[in-house]
């Protein structure tokens, strides 16, 4: 074979990246080039954020599948065949995927390490978390997606609605250091053993803060802090905590009220519903809480 040339047998790749919400496989590279093979899966959110030099160029043709583009003044379905690219982008975009889709993704600067590497390590302890209690499957998933649906409702800048679903997705990352015997036993905790519950939203608030996701620290922090300044770890109130760390406690609780756990049964929806209102403004933001319910509502939840 010519020197220069480079052949991909059907499946073939040079490294492949696979986390929950579907793969990347770089298929090619080359003065700082890359083509790359996307896969993602239904119902999934993604959102493409300028890059530090704004000449980068990220284009994306579809293969397979639907998503619905959202550029923040118009939404467009896209089928296969299909195809968009941002290029001086200045602002987030997202998009919805409908069905599972495939594409050939290509950008004129490096990205995979950095989507492998930086995300991957994250997202693998994320789901050792969830491993470790028996009773949070597919936990993480669920935050980040009521997350996302209340943050469009709320109508957030792009720009918070993608930081809520990376601080969803590592919002419990602290429980890596509480004790498997302490988050999944069948009876009441002590109060030593809840203080070390307790502990979680800081210890994982420091360990994002050692990557680039540091940004995302105070959100992980402040995730069960509530409105009246009951909450952990540093009693904050109203105002004092952020937007994004509100929606994740709300999206939170109603998770765990309506998933089955060791000590109890899961809730209806409704009930968990009818206990979101009854702490309204009191632990949980009432604008957030409304939206959820509108959330629930809009899937024939409630």
């Amino acid at each position: 074979m010519h020197d220069g040339i480079h052949i991909g047998i059907n499946g073939s790749f040079i490294e492949n990246f696979v986390q929950n919400s579907g793969e990347l496989k770089l298929l090619g590279k080359g003065d700082g080039s890359e083509v790359m093979l996307q896969k993602i899966k239904a119902n999934e959110t993604v959102i493409i954020e300028p890059g530090d030099n704004i000449e980068l160029m990220e284009f994306f043709y579809i293969l397979e599948g639907e998503l619905e583009l959202d550029d923040n003044k118009s939404k467009t379905t896209l089928k296969r065949g299909d195809y968009f690219y941002s290029h001086h982008l200045y602002d987030h975009v997202q998009f919805e995927t409908k069905s599972q889709v495939s594409l050939l993704y290509f950008s004129t600067q490096p990205v995979f390490n950095f989507l492998s590497s930086t995300i991957n390590e994250l997202v693998e302890l994320a789901h050792t978390v969830e491993k470790k209690d028996y009773y949070t499957h597919d936990h993480i998933q669920r935050v980040k997606d009521y997350g996302i649906m209340i943050g469009n409702k709320l109508r957030l800048s792009k720009e918070k609605i993608e930081t809520i679903g990376f601080a969803a997705l590592f919002h419990d990352l602290g429980k890596i250091n509480v004790p498997d015997h302490v988050l999944n036993k069948p009876d009441r905790l002590t109060d030593e053993e809840f203080g070390l519950i307790k502990k979680h939203s800081a210890w994982g608030a420091e360990l994002v803060s050692k990557t680039y996701f540091e940004n995302l620290s105070k959100i992980i922090r402040q995730h069960h802090e509530k409105i009246d300044g009951s909450g952990y770890p540093d009693g904050l109130k109203k105002d004092e905590i952020l937007i994004e760390a509100k929606i994740i406690g709300v999206a939170d609780a109603y998770d765990a009220m309506t998933s089955t756990r060791s000590y109890r049964k899961a809730l209806s929806p409704q009930d968990a519903v009818d206990e979101l209102l009854r702490f309204k403004d009191k632990h949980y933001d009432a604008e957030v809480v409304d939206a959820l319910i509108e959330v629930l509502k809009e899937e024939n939840i409630i």
